[in-house]
């Protein structure tokens, strides 16, 4: 993977810069950043060249389209945010959440994520299909490691949680009005102030264990038997 940093606009918004500085990397990181602030649809192949201090046929002769382009950047996404979790889960002992929220390329990666997701295209379908693939692998990685429980309901959780994450980029705007959090924002207290609440979430829960017992008993009785055994049946 190519060594990235970042910059600041002037809206403030984190700027990809890639290390290398190659043509191809150069756009794709410029693209991200228009992406990210105006949509994929209503920015021009124009203006990620002039973003990228190249010409638009240069755009044109390594990415072939808009939407290829687009494709390459959610290439690009994932592959960080799977180096990123895989690496995170997988660390054990070392697990160090508050430095993996420091990642130069992370809110500029968020911004972009938050944009594209609202195009309901069959690209984005695909992009959600593959951070699914992606988070059932790292939440193994997790399990082995120690650092996640198991569950009986692996699949869904992978998927909710993939799903909770991705909508709250897509609805980061909420996040602000209503707990002022900005998730979008270069400064990381904003993310942690996000993470340590979900975090309390995730690892203490919100219902206590015979309120899930009621739960779970209510599905075993509207499945037929143990809900258990359903969910397994159906995997």
């Amino acid at each position: 993977m190519n060594a990235s940093s970042s910059s600041s606009d002037a809206s403030g918004r984190g700027r990809f810069v890639d290390a290398d500085r190659t043509a191809v990397s150069r756009i794709r990181d410029a693209a991200l950043t228009e992406f990210a602030e105006h949509g994929v649809a209503a920015t021009t192949m124009k203006a990620v060249a002039a973003a990228a201090g190249v010409s638009a046929q240069l755009v044109v002769h390594h990415f072939g389209s808009k939407e290829g382009l687009a494709t390459a950047c959610d290439e690009y996404v994932l592959r960080l945010f799977r180096e990123h979790n895989t690496s995170l889960l997988g660390s054990g002992g070392s697990f160090a959440p508050v430095e993996s929220l420091e990642k130069p390329w992370l809110r500029t990666a968020m911004g972009y994520l938050s944009s594209r997701l609202t195009d309901d295209s069959p690209a984005v379908i695909e992009l959600v299909d593959e951070a699914f693939r992606d988070a059932l692998a790292y939440m193994d990685k997790g399990v082995e490691s120690g650092l996640v429980k198991p569950s009986k309901h692996s699949r869904e959780r992978a998927a909710i949680g993939l799903l909770w994450n991705l909508g709250a980029l897509v609805l980061h705007r909420h996040a602000k009005r209503l707990i002022d959090v900005d998730l979008m924002s270069p400064d990381v207290s904003h993310q942690l102030a996000w993470t340590l609440a979900a975090s309390e979430m995730l690892t203490e829960g919100l219902f206590n264990k015979e309120a899930y017992e009621a739960l779970k008993n209510g599905v075993d009785a509207r499945v037929g038997g143990d809900g258990d055994a359903a969910d397994a049946a159906k995997a």
